[in-house]
């Protein structure tokens, strides 16, 4: 068979195995947010019906376990996504991408490695998982993990940025999205974006090491973790603190009371979503009008955001912004889209070569067949990757207190409303983990129910 006849069939091919990754998780999340997770389990499920389970699916089965609270079944989804992240296949996978020949191939169609900033979230709702389960020590080693991993990203993103700019160089390929006609440029280039030292680091996970390696009686840990945090987010007092009262705290005797660290998340990731450009390219003398797409980051419509909690109806305790998952996949976005802009120059550039062998092809059969696959190529390029990790909350937030142990009942407060929940505190150290998507609250901790009593009969009913 002709070389364009194969071109087209898997042109073809490809197109049809494209899908809308945003689209289905909006119906997911949307069943989530009413409070009916195991419908939203059973959506992700229908829309995954092969055998061998994607990256993603793994990332967002165990935030949907987490979400019932059974913990143990989250943990085995996101251990299946660890093990997809680091396995040979997805290795070889990645050498592929930097080969010369896989720009011509749509990213839609790449193995999905996961965004960098998710492979430190994976870990990071792993340790959270542990401490909503009162396993501090487990909690600690994922978090040792996500050390770990952050000196790899760093070490990988090195090396990717020399190769997408040598093959630019190679190509004479232009790399900046600054230079797209049209491109909203202020929604990943923006002063709340470049703020961030990069778009994977996360103060959420370096202030939960310092307070987990400080429950545990390790200041010499718990400082670089505090410190750490202090310089993702400067100048906010409450990290300040953290850091400065860290050896007093340690020396002093126990005074019977419970320091609590509150970690309030809302709202979900933003979405892919794709937006197409067209642009003139030369070939052989004559200028072909090349349609692509690039990937645009949309907010999440869940944005209803607490600004403080009370506790016994009394103490009302400001909360203070952590980490914004939204800017980070922002920042993530912006550090991609060289790569991103370089494979679809090339794409483009193969697309209009097709479309040039077909105007200019003397067989009318030949002609046909390769305007077909100048479509098909057309067709791929006309939808961006929109796969990302949408179940993750957009804000995180968090408040310190000392508190006397037993029960205690905690407000939420947020222009929408209130939401109530009753802990139950014991020990010396203790982590309360809320979410809040749309009007609906989820508690995560050893001894917690909602004001509806949620939690309480979906443990009794798992157990």
């Amino acid at each position: 068979m002709p070389s364009w006849r194969w071109i087209a069939v898997v042109l073809v091919a490809g197109c049809a195995a494209v899908r809308s990754y945003d689209f289905e998780l909006s119906g997911t999340l949307n069943e989530a947010a009413v409070g009916d997770v195991d419908g939203a389990i059973k959506r992700l499920q229908a829309n995954n019906l092969r055998v061998d389970k994607d990256l993603l699916y793994y990332f967002e089965l165990g935030m949907l376990e987490r979400l019932r609270y059974r913990y143990d079944e989250s943990q085995k989804a996101w251990a299946a996504a660890q093990q997809r992240i680091g396995s040979p296949e997805r290795k070889l996978g990645s050498e592929l991408v930097r080969n010369a020949s896989s720009y011509v191939v749509s990213d839609k169609m790449r193995l999905y490695e996961g965004h960098d900033y998710e492979k430190v979230m994976l870990l990071t709702y792993m340790a959270l998982n542990q401490l909503a389960m009162g396993h501090y020590e487990e909690a600690r080693v994922a978090i040792k993990q996500t050390h770990e991993l952050e000196a790899t990203i760093e070490q990988a993103r090195a090396r990717a940025i020399a190769e997408v700019e040598a093959e630019a160089k190679k190509r004479g390929a232009v790399t900046s999205f600054k230079e797209l006609d049209g491109y909203p440029v202020q929604t990943i280039d923006n002063p709340e974006v470049n703020a961030l030292k990069n778009g994977y680091q996360s103060a959420l996970l370096h202030y939960l090491a310092g307070f987990v390696y400080e429950s545990l009686g390790e200041p010499s840990l718990a400082a670089p973790g505090y410190r750490l945090a202090n310089e993702l987010q400067p100048n906010r007092p409450a990290l300040e603190e953290a850091l400065r009262g860290l050896d007093g705290r340690v020396r002093a005797a126990p005074d019977g009371r419970v320091d609590v660290l509150f970690i309030v998340s809302s709202g979900a990731a933003p979405a892919l979503r794709s937006r197409q450009f067209r642009f003139p390219v030369p070939v052989n003398d004559t200028t072909v009008l090349v349609p692509y797409s690039f990937p645009l980051l949309v907010p999440s419509p869940f944005d209803d955001v607490p600004q403080a909690l009370t506790i016994g109806g009394a103490q009302r305790v400001a909360l203070t912004p952590l980490t914004s998952i939204d800017l980070m996949a922002r920042r993530s976005l912006k550090d991609d889209m060289p790569g991103t802009v370089l494979r679809a120059v090339v794409r483009a550039t193969t697309s209009a070569m097709l479309q040039y062998q077909a105007q200019r092809h003397s067989d009318k059969e030949a002609a046909a067949a390769a305007g077909i696959a100048a479509f098909a190529a057309s067709a791929l390029l006309q939808t961006a990757d929109d796969r990302t990790w949408r179940s993750l909350p957009a804000e995180v937030a968090i408040a310190r207190v000392r508190l006397p142990p037993g029960v205690h009942d905690v407000t939420l407060d947020s222009a929408m409303g209130e939401q109530r929940a009753r802990i139950s505190l014991s020990g010396r150290y203790a982590v309360i983990d809320f979410r809040v998507l749309a009007r609906r609250l989820f508690v995560h901790a050893p001894d917690a129910v909602t004001a509806g009593g949620e939690e309480k009969r979906i443990r009794e009913a798992s157990q």
